[in-house]
């Protein structure tokens, strides 16, 4: 009779091996690739933040400067000494904030040369209403300038949210425009009764166009502030800005009213101007500080939100990260258990276990091959158990 021989156990292969392991690997891959990508484009997003933050720090730092150089332009305009020391203390503020901020904003240079302009017209004697003018007229243009390149490098110019971008366009732009436009007003309707007549009709077109300038900017100002309260989900936004925007915006109609020429004429109170011009600039006071307060505020909540997310990703990653390897481990002891079993000998299909010979129930069989020898038995052992147990009393008989 043909026994069958037992059938070999298969050792895995290395791809086999290796396959759970490149699993894990291709689980790994698009975590890790997500996670470094949410981690960038966040640490891009604050770090935007951050340098927002420094933007509206220098042009918390301008607004005294634009302050106190309308009010000295006017002052220089009207005949009376300059007020120096205001100039002066925002002078030094401002160049405080620019020496801490003034290299990542790559302002140094243009604030440079508008200090050497402001310390320069320090030293000027009112003498030439005219000159005065157009002497703080220049200066006055590289500070709007500053505004701008400010709002450029520190990047409040793509700032992503509507209503932090409307803030920073009022308070960087609109406002600083409107206030020196609105002093270039006063200061030329003072200027235009003291000229020549024949320079009469370009003193008309000049306050016209001064006119618009000023307020153009303070229309979209306040337009702008009431679209950030609309767009934003603060409820401190509205609550503090509606209140100086609104006396803001008042300020501005009666300057929009006492710029009018007179019918007839064509001329302008300069007294009323000079007082509505006065009015609007001590609004725009208290209004733009509560502006820059409510950005910072925004951006501050926007980088801790950042930093939440920030971690919130990189605990997601590090969660799906230990269960890859844990699984992965998983995978190697399986593995491991399996070369094992299969590096150990295979029984025996014809040899099935049997129990060790003394008990005489159960005799030691003979189960080798053929041609094997076979083990030694006792003389008179029978072969039957059976005949065994009655083999001495038929011997007694």
């Amino acid at each position: 009779m043909t026994v069958p021989a037992p059938r070999a156990r298969r050792r895995p292969s290395m791809w086999g091996r290796l396959l759970p392991l490149l699993l894990v690997a291709a689980l790994l891959a698009p975590v890790g690739l997500l996670l470094t990508q949410t981690w960038r484009q966040t640490g891009d997003n604050r770090d935007l933040a951050a340098r927002e933050r420094l933007g509206v720090q220098y042009l918390r730092a301008l607004a005294p400067v634009t302050d106190a150089l309308v009010e000295a332009q006017s002052a220089a305009v009207n005949g009376r000494p300059a007020p120096g020391d205001a100039l002066i203390r925002a002078v030094e503020d401002a160049a405080a904030v620019d020496a801490r901020t003034g290299t990542e904003l790559r302002s140094q240079e243009r604030w440079a040369g508008l200090r050497a302009k402001l310390e320069a017209l320090r030293d000027r004697s009112p003498t030439d209403a005219e000159s005065a003018y157009t002497a703080y007229g220049e200066v006055t243009d590289l500070l709007l300038a500053l505004h701008r390149k400010v709002r450029e490098s520190s990047g409040l110019v793509r700032d992503p949210g509507a209503d932090s971008f409307f803030l920073q366009n009022s308070a960087g732009q609109e406002l600083p425009e409107a206030v020196v436009a609105a002093g270039r007003l006063a200061d030329l309707g003072t200027l235009a009764p003291r000229r020549p007549a024949a320079e009469q009709t370009r003193s008309l077109m000049e306050l016209t166009g001064l006119r618009v300038a000023a307020l153009t900017p303070a229309t979209d100002l306040v337009d702008n502030l009431r679209s950030a309260v609309d767009s934003s989900e603060s409820t401190d936004l509205g609550a503090n800005v509606l209140t100086p925007l609104d006396t803001y915006q008042r300020s501005v109609e009666a300057l929009a009213a006492y710029s009018a020429p007179a019918p007839g004429t064509g001329a302008v109170d300069p007294v009323r101007l000079a007082a509505a011009r006065l009015d609007t600039h001590t609004a725009a006071l208290q209004l733009q500080p509560v502006i820059l307060s409510e950005l910072d505020a925004l951006l501050v909540e926007r980088i801790d939100g950042l930093d939440r997310d920030r971690w919130l990703a990189a605990g997601a990653g590090a969660a799906a990260v230990l269960l890859l390897v844990w699984l992965a481990a998983l995978l190697i002891a399986a593995g491991r258990r399996a070369r094992r079993r299969a590096a150990m000998p295979a029984p025996r299909a014809d040899s099935p276990d049997i129990p060790p010979s003394g008990d005489p129930w159960h005799p030691a069989v003979h189960t080798g091959r053929p041609g094997d020898p076979r083990p030694l038995q006792t003389v008179g052992a029978t072969r039957d158990p059976e005949s065994a147990q009655w083999g001495p009393s038929d011997a007694a008989r």
